[in-house]
C-alpha cells in the first residue's frame, strides 16, 4: 500500500459541507486543494469542466476535467483529468480518448493525462499515464493524498515529507 500524504484541507467548508461524494466533488476537491499542482509539480489552471467535443478519430469524447500548465522551465502541459466515486473503474479508453484529444487541441503543449479517485480510506489517488515504446497506456505515477485540518500535519509527518527525494 502507497503512503497517503496529508495535505491541509483548504475546501471551503460551505462547499466541504454539501458536497457528494461523486466525480463532481471530487473535481472540486482537486480545485481547491491544488492536488493536480502538488502531484505534478506544475502550476495548473483549470479551463474546461466536462469537455464534451469530438476528435477526428474517434469521434465524440468527454474529459472531465481540463488543465493547462506551466512549469519551472517555462514548459506548457495540457492535463485532462478522469475523476471516480469509489466504486468507479478508471478505463484505459478514456485515457486513449485523452491522449487523442490533446494531440487534436492542444498539440504545442506536453500532455499529461490525469486520473482521480477516491479510496475506502477517504484518501484521494491520483494517477498520471503516458504511453511505452508500443503506444500502449501505462501507469507512470500513483501518490495518495488525505484532506486534513491543518493542525492534523504533525512535525514528525512534515520531517518526513522534507527527506523524501524530489522526482
Amino acid at each position: 500500500m502507497l503512503p497517503v500524504t496529508k495535505v491541509p484541507d483548504a475546501t471551503p467548508g460551505i462547499v466541504a459541507r454539501y458536497a457528494l461524494t461523486d466525480e463532481q466533488a471530487l473535481l472540486a476537491k482537486l480545485r481547491y486543494n491544488r492536488l493536480v499542482d502538488i502531484f505534478t509539480g506544475v502550476t495548473c489552471y483549470s479551463i474546461q469542466n466536462h469537455l464534451r467535443t469530438t476528435v477526428r478519430s474517434i469521434g465524440q469524447i468527454e474529459t472531465d476535467e481540463i488543465y493547462v500548465g506551466l512549469d519551472k522551465r517555462g514548459a506548457h502541459y495540457v492535463l485532462p483529468v478522469q475523476a471516480k466515486g469509489r466504486t468507479d473503474q478508471i478505463g484505459v479508453v478514456q485515457i486513449e480518448q485523452d491522449l487523442a484529444l490533446c494531440k487534436e487541441k492542444f498539440p504545442e503543449l506536453v500532455a499529461r493525462p490525469i486520473a482521480a479517485q477516491f479510496m475506502d480510506d477517504n484518501s484521494i489517488a491520483l494517477f498520471e499515464f503516458g504511453t511505452d515504446a508500443d503506444e500502449a497506456i501505462v501507469k507512470l505515477a500513483e501518490r495518495h493524498y488525505r484532506l486534513v485540518p491543518e493542525h492534523e500535519v504533525s512535525s514528525e509527518e512534515l520531517q518526513i515529507y522534507r527527506s523524501r527525494r524530489p522526482e
